[in-house]
């Protein structure tokens, strides 16, 4: 990102200067930026990336078209693991482990953490319908098992389990357990796991990119008054308060 570049090489050139900060002025600020040379194709690049590894399979296939950029996978995959995300983000667990094996048993039998994460995330999904019996069996028959082996899925095991303990589960001291947010998480590691399987980064390179744009302008905030991006979706440079 040519303006974290920029900020960077700022920071570099004032380090040398008196404690007072520089003021920069938009002219010159936007002078830097034109200077700074990025080819089309490294862009494109990380749109393609973005698009892939979010799982936006129709509109990777029109930018593939569009601008030449291949996605370096098979576009056909993205649309089975977004069904396999998706599954675990409405609670069908079992189907989401059966599409999983079905894209690469390997998956789950090389991430015993992962495996463990699902079957656990079926219990949730028992308790949460009120099937206590069948909640109580599948613990003891598939994750208990994987507890004895491991402390910390013991450990997640006896908090998921202390649901049943509670008439209202969702105000007992587990009951984050039972939000959306806990669906979100497990769903984003299966999510993670597959793209690893496949070769492929589990994290878009965009975000990394502003993150970085971030912690630039704060340091350079230090050091001078720039016009510079408070407000990340419009991208506007905003003149430095004198």
């Amino acid at each position: 990102m040519s303006l974290s570049w920029i900020i960077l090489g700022q920071l570099d050139s004032i380090e040398a200067m008196s404690t007072s900060k520089k003021v920069i002025t938009r002219d010159e600020w936007e002078r830097k930026l034109k200077d700074v040379k990025i080819r089309k194709e490294d862009m494109n690049k990380l749109v393609m990336n973005f698009l892939v590894t979010e799982g936006f399979v129709e509109a990777a296939e029109k930018f593939r078209i569009e601008s030449g950029t291949e996605p370096g996978i098979d576009l056909g995959t993205i649309t089975d693991r977004m069904a396999v995300k998706k599954a675990v983000q409405f609670g069908n667990v079992k189907d989401a482990i059966e599409k999983v094996n079905d894209l690469n048993p390997m998956i789950l039998y090389a991430n015993p953490q992962l495996h463990f994460h699902l079957q656990q995330q079926r219990l949730i999904e028992l308790i949460r319908i009120g099937k206590v019996e069948e909640a109580l069996e599948f613990a003891q028959e598939e994750l208990a098992p994987r507890g004895k082996e491991n402390q910390s899925f013991l450990e997640e095991l006896e908090r998921t389990v202390a649901l049943l303990a509670f008439e209202d589960v969702k105000n007992c001291p587990y009951g984050e357990l039972l939000d959306v947010s806990q669906r979100l998480k497990t769903a984003s590691e299966v999510n993670a796991a597959i793209l690893a399987n496949q070769s492929h980064e589990k994290d878009p390179k965009l975000p990394s990119l502003l993150k970085m744009l971030i912690w630039a302008q704060n340091q350079l905030d230090e050091k001078a008054a720039y016009p510079q991006i408070n407000n990340l979706s419009t991208a506007m440079l905003e003149d430095p308060a004198i």
